[in-house]
């Protein structure tokens, strides 16, 4: 195998090995996927001031998210059919999560469960929550995530109703995967991936199928998932749910100063800038773009994280100099899980820890809480 330099050998490595359906899934957004592409053009757009004869011979990327401290200011980002990248890919990423010393987010819609995850793992892991119309399904579901001791819940937002994906409906993604002949056909050029999945009993949506009320099949499994996001969702919901969970709460979603300041308001410890990686609204700006404007508007009130294009440790630098306290990934971690599993999520760790820490010195510093727009260059070029 050829080094792994970068976060863009882990994604051919994954697109090697990785079914179609699956892979697709993940390098891919809605519609034109226009936003898509701009969330990693506008991190590109910024460039950063560089200093010379400073001493950076002592430094540290180390940083607190939600009280607690980490090695890196990064979060494994809750993502759906994880476990189809990878067989048990869930419990692969949160082991590497763990053992780097960054939070790992379990998605509603895994495939490993949260008790599979809790099983494999010490540190406590954050967990993702769709709101559904089934307001006891949620309550089995918060319950379960505080028996697994998550130390989050992430209450995503922007969900309400599904982005228009292209490539998985030109797929007919399914998990587990639906026996058409070209599915088939490509499924038999990946033999490692499907010798993992016949070892693993993990295929399906491991949170949901013999956990809900009468989600017994994948029949009725897939029809309970289409009837339960719920349009309906307002700032009511959202006190809802941190009433009844009562422990740290993420909104991850937002992409407007309005709903930042409504988040705060609300309570929560945190919100994400998002644009859910380009998967729903086609035509949204990128999150870096609108990162400056929601930190302006919240101030200290509520930490602000930032997802959607952050495919390196420069990345994470320049969302950290714009004010995010944490970047989250999710493409760059499951390009790696779909490239060599629980050791390609640590590579990709490797490779964006390695990424920050030069340019943090580059730039000039050796702690990242002295990191500010000031290492950032004016878009003119100028002093």
């Amino acid at each position: 195998m050829p080094p792994v330099a970068c976060i863009e050998d882990l994604r051919r490595l994954a697109e090697k090995r990785v079914p179609r359906m699956f892979y697709d899934y993940v390098d891919s957004g809605s519609w034109t996927e226009s936003t898509y592409r701009a969330n990693e053009a506008d991190f590109q757009g910024i460039k950063l001031r560089q200093r010379v004869a400073v001493n950076i011979a002592e430094r540290s990327t180390s940083t607190m998210m939600l009280g607690s401290d980490y090695s890196m200011p990064i979060a494994l980002a809750p993502t759906g059919l994880t476990g189809m990248q990878h067989a048990d890919g869930e419990i692969l990423a949160a082991k590497a999560a763990e053992a780097f010393g960054v939070p790992f987010a379990l998605s509603t819609m895994s495939i490993c469960s949260i008790e599979d995850v809790a099983a494999h793992t010490k540190a406590p892991f954050w967990f993702q929550l769709y709101m559904m119309r089934d307001r006891s399904a949620m309550e089995l579901m918060i319950e379960r995530a505080r028996a697994a001791r998550c130390s989050a819940l992430i209450l995503t937002l922007d969900l309400q109703v599904i982005g228009q994906r292209h490539k998985d409906i030109y797929n007919g993604l399914t998990a587990p995967p639906r026996p058409t002949l070209r599915n088939l056909v490509n499924l038999a050029t990946k033999p490692a991936w499907c010798l993992g999945m016949l070892r693993t009993r993990r295929r399906t949506f491991g949170n949901l199928l013999g956990h809900m009320k009468g989600v017994s099949d994948m029949k009725s499994l897939s029809s309970w998932v289409n009837e339960q996001f719920d349009p309906a969702l307002s700032w009511a919901d959202v006190e809802w749910v941190k009433k009844r969970w009562g422990g740290k709460l993420i909104l991850k979603g937002i992409m407007e100063a309005t709903d930042a300041r409504l988040a705060a308001d609300s309570g929560a410890d945190a919100l994400v800038v998002s644009n859910h990686g380009g998967r729903q609204l086609d035509g949204a700006e990128s999150s870096i773009t609108a990162l400056p404007r929601i930190v302006d508007a919240v101030g200290q009130r509520v930490e602000v994280h930032v997802d959607s294009g952050v495919r390196s440790g420069q990345d994470v630098l320049k969302a950290r100099a714009l004010g995010a306290q944490g970047a989250w990934i999710g493409r760059a971690f499951l390009y790696g899980l779909g490239a060599m599993g629980q050791a390609g999520v640590t590579r990709a760790l490797q490779i964006i820890h390695k990424e920050l820490d030069t340019t943090m010195a580059f730039c000039g510093h050796t702690k990242l809480e002295n990191v500010s727009r000031a290492i950032l260059a004016e878009p003119s070029g100028s002093a």
